[in-house]
């Protein structure tokens, strides 16, 4: 007997499978995985639905929160708006009623001040004259400058 020292061949190619006898229970195995796969999208979409429920029904209760405030805004804004036309009507009606003894009393008690004037004898108070202000070249020509 010889022994061969090369390393053992392996085909590592794909090979067909060798047919079954038993197609019959291949198929169940078959359509049991089908069902495990459609009983875990059911669930899924079970899940989805009942988040999106939740959703809903935050939605509306939100909404139903809303419309409450709004109801209540519209009472509260139709309730000032009519006590608001009543005062104003009110400040007219004390406005015609004493507007003409009040402009009386006004008149009469006027305080009246004769115009006021400046003192201007001290020398530091008297008005200036004007400041002559012309271009270096029209002073130079009028002689104003200084020369050196």
């Amino acid at each position: 007997m010889t022994v061969s020292l090369l390393p053992v061949r392996f085909d590592l190619r794909r090979r067909p499978p060798r047919p079954r006898k038993h197609r019959a229970a291949d198929e169940v195995v078959r359509l049991r995985a089908f069902l495990a796969g459609a009983n875990a999208l059911i669930g899924g979409l079970q899940l989805q639905l009942a988040e999106e429920e939740a959703r809903h029904a935050e939605t509306a209760a939100k909404r139903a929160e809303a419309d409450e405030t709004v109801v209540r805004q519209q009472a509260d804004l139709a309730e000032s708006t009519a006590e608001r036309d009543y005062w104003q009507g009110e400040a007219l009606a004390l406005r015609a009623r004493f507007s003409g003894p009040l402009a009386a009393e006004a008149n009469a008690t006027a305080v009246t001040v004769p115009c006021g004037y400046r003192d201007t004898s001290a020398i530091e108070d008297q008005a200036t004259g004007p400041i002559d202000v012309r271009p270096l070249w029209a002073a130079a020509d009028a002689g104003l400058l200084d020369s050196p």
